[in-house]
């Protein structure tokens, strides 16, 4: 299938590793400009190499005003912006009276605030071109709480009203914007928790943990003109652990 996304340009965050290099790596595969960024120069240069992105900006989205400031360079580089996806790695494990303002801070700036910057940077940029694909890649947290992740629970859950609001907003302009809701995937973070077989068995109904390739492709189609008509959407990838939402 031709997606006709040749000649796009792409902001991919979270980019080194994972679900973001996977997305990454699928868009240029169809002849997409992609400029990558996460926090790390080195583990980026590495993966601009390896997957023949066209440039990489390291930054730390926590801070403020990096969001921003990172979308601007993607802009000034390409001359225009027309995909734009959010991806930042989820907050440590915690439980609600031990969560300090601090932390909800860290982790609001983080979840909240740079994909906010970053949007104001870039929909204007859309509108002019009267178009954009707007991807946030988030969790089935945003839908079903997890244990022991009481910030981004919350927040991710937040981030659904968001998008439903941000899109409606744009949709006139050619714009859409989506959410990805990840379950169990098979990345760094997730082989940290040590999971056996028959417990992955026991909580997806698949039977096994989904791919990041498996979420790249279908957020390969919602960044072309054949995605055009799907917006302000939360679309799980989890193997079936979501039962409605």
């Amino acid at each position: 299938m031709d997606l006709n996304l040749k000649g796009k340009t792409a902001l991919v965050m979270g980019a080194s590793q994972g679900i973001g290099k996977a997305i990454a790596e699928a868009l240029i595969s169809e002849g997409v400009k992609v400029a990558l960024c996460s926090r790390s120069a080195d583990k980026l240069k590495k993966t601009c190499e390896e997957i023949s992105a066209d440039t990489f900006f390291a930054a730390d989205l926590s801070s403020d005003g990096a969001g921003k400031e990172v979308t601007e360079k993607a802009i000034a580089h390409f001359g225009k912006l027309d995909i734009l996806v959010t991806n930042t790695g989820g907050p440590d494990k915690n439980n609600f009276l031990e969560v300090s303002s601090q932390q909800w801070r860290t982790d609001f700036n983080s979840l909240w605030l740079s994909l906010t910057e970053s949007l104001q940077a870039a929909l204007p940029s859309m509108q002019k071109n009267q178009y954009g694909r707007v991807l946030m890649v988030t969790s089935i947290a945003a839908i079903e709480p997890l244990p022991g992740l009481t910030t981004s629970n919350g927040l991710r859950a937040g981030l659904s009203g968001l998008a439903r609001s941000i899109s409606n907003e744009f949709a006139a302009d050619g714009i859409t914007l989506n959410l990805l809701l990840p379950g169990y995937t098979n990345t760094d973070r997730l082989k940290a928790l040590n999971l056996s077989d028959e417990k992955v068995k026991a909580m997806v109904p698949a039977g096994r943990l989904g791919e990041p390739c498996e979420l790249a492709d279908l957020a390969t189609f919602l960044a072309s003109e054949k995605g055009a008509y799907i917006t302000g959407q939360s679309i799980a990838v989890d193997g079936g652990v979501l039962k409605s939402h």
